[in-house]
């Protein structure tokens, strides 16, 4: 299969691998996704942000403020030779993300470029390059990020690829990678909601272009921007769920007379950041095998017909 590369993309995949019939959408103006599907995605409006949650301190059976025992456990003072005791120091509290602005990685050069190809089977939804993935160019690149294990452990991929193959995803398992968002950040706290939103309609055009089988997200704040930008609303905890999603959610649709196309169907999956520790491992693996069981059925399916020609 042929696959094409999105020049100096948002997100996932790739660089490097076979680029023989690759289809350079910014080289050629009639591919790219603003021509084919001019008026197909309309203007959105971002929602502010959820205020914040606070909660009440406990109470004992008065009604009283429960206070905490002081701790029982000493810290051991460091000692000279001579055994003099040296003052405790503090270690200081790691400051936890926050937005950042795009001069903050401006020196960057984001070397990482879209895996994509038409009708593959699925197409992986990323959120945005962390700072190892777009300087090698290679997605899902650092050692503590679990994206490559997920695909191999679901049966997405048959063997365990390794990150500097995304560019060869295409060909080797008619699967693709992309972000909504391109620019490169510490982590997914240091974008904004805005901007996040501001990428579903870009994410929407390429799979119209390209018409995969199916959509993965991987990661739940991506899921949620879509959908604010789809409902014009945030999503409530009960609209949320892992896994295959409503007929209804359907990405990319074509509502154009000479070319409809249904659009594909969506699966919501877990972040595979090493960051993020709200899931455990196996419950990570459980929810990565519905869609791997998927995959695999439908690669076979594929070279079935493939072999019957």
């Amino acid at each position: 299969m042929a696959s094409s590369k999105l020049g100096q993309s948002d997100d996932n995949p790739l660089s490097g691998g076979d680029s023989s019939g690759l289809t350079n959408l910014e080289s050629n103006p009639q591919h790219s996704p603003s021509s084919k599907l001019n008026g197909v995605f309309d203007q959105y409006k971002c929602q502010p942000a959820l205020a914040p949650i606070f909660r009440k301190p406990a109470t004992n059976a008065q009604g009283a403020d429960q206070q905490q025992p002081p701790s029982s456990v000493k810290h051991k003072r460091k000692t000279t030779a001579s055994g003099e005791s040296l003052p405790l120091v503090k270690k200081a509290k790691r400051a936890s993300s926050g937005y950042a602005p795009p001069s903050k990685y401006a020196h960057l050069v984001n070397k990482l470029t879209d895996s994509l190809a038409p009708n593959l089977i699925c197409l992986f939804v990323g959120l945005n390059p962390g700072i190892r993935t777009a300087t090698t160019g290679h997605a899902y690149n650092h050692p503590s990020n679990l994206f490559w294990r997920l695909l191999h452990k679901s049966k997405c991929t048959p063997r365990l690829c390794r990150a500097e193959e995304d560019g060869d995803m295409p060909k080797l398992y008619n699967l693709g990678l992309t972000n909504i968002v391109s620019r490169p950040t510490k982590d997914g706290a240091e974008l904004s909601k805005a901007e996040m939103d501001a990428g579903v309609a870009e994410l929407e055009a390429k799979i119209a272009l390209q018409r995969p089988e199916a959509v993965a997200i991987v990661g739940k704040s991506i899921w949620e921007s879509i959908w604010r930008v789809r409902h014009g609303s945030n999503m409530k905890k009960n609209q949320f769920k892992y896994g295959w999603q409503d007929d209804t959610e359907r990405m990319g649709v074509v509502k154009t007379d000479d070319s409809p196309w249904p659009g594909a169907k969506l699966f919501v999956a877990t972040t595979t950041s090493g960051l993020a520790a709200g899931m455990k491992p196996y419950e990570k693996e459980e929810i990565w095998k519905d869609l791997g069981d998927w995959v695999a059925k439908r690669r076979a399916e594929r070279n079935d017909e493939t072999a019957a020609t």
